[in-house]
């Protein structure tokens, strides 16, 4: 089983770490920085972005690795467009529930919890130690960081970000292109594309 990953950083390494847990034997990064970059971790870095999209024929599957919500998107969506084997990790230390959903290409790393009925899009990422409680929606290309919570019925729109050890209060909606800074409590609506930190949280733009 050969992995192609976009995105040599260190995410790309807890994404390539995921990835050996799930049984991916062979692992390839590809990065703009090539071919200056050369590795990352203990893994190559064998192109980029241009020489995988000649190359993805030659994979099982390709993940996107890139923390920036909006270029992980944008990159997901051009491999797709391609029909590049995209696929999604769920380590084998998150629990998801079986009548949830969870989208292509998105990653589920270790300690995640993922409740009953929760809808989670393309290209996400389910950081370590977080949790989403049942009947939540996430849109494409969302980070739930490290620690952070939603409660149940949480609505967060595409490309928002929810910062590490932040708590989302029960049926409160996030717009698309939000940023939660690290710690924040999210106790009512927010529209998109503000920035909110505090206790509880307010919007700084």
């Amino acid at each position: 089983m050969k992995l192609a990953i976009l995105g040599a950083s260190g995410h790309g390494k807890v994404v390539a770490d995921t990835a050996e847990y799930c049984g991916w034997q062979s692992i390839q990064f590809f990065d703009d920085a090539w071919p200056g970059l050369r590795t990352n971790g203990v893994w190559p870095v064998v192109g980029d972005t241009a020489v995988l999209m000649k190359q993805v024929a030659k994979f099982d599957g390709v993940l996107v690795a890139i923390g920036d919500n909006r270029v992980r998107y944008c990159k997901l969506c051009e491999l797709l467009s391609v029909g590049a084997p995209v696929v999604t990790l769920i380590h084998p230390a998150a629990n998801v529930s079986r009548y949830s959903s969870v989208g292509v290409g998105t990653v589920v790393f270790a300690g995640a919890v993922v409740n009953v009925n929760t809808n989670i899009g393309l290209g996400c990422i389910i950081n370590t130690g977080c949790s989403v409680d049942h009947d939540c929606i996430l849109g494409g290309a969302v980070h739930i960081s490290p620690g952070a919570r939603l409660a149940g019925g949480v609505v967060v729109g595409e490309l928002s970000w929810v910062g590490i050890g932040a708590s989302v209060r029960q049926l409160v909606c996030v717009g698309k292109g939000v940023t939660i800074g690290a710690g924040s409590a999210v106790l009512d609506d927010i529209p998109n594309d503000l920035t909110v930190v505090g206790v509880p949280a307010k919007k700084i733009r």
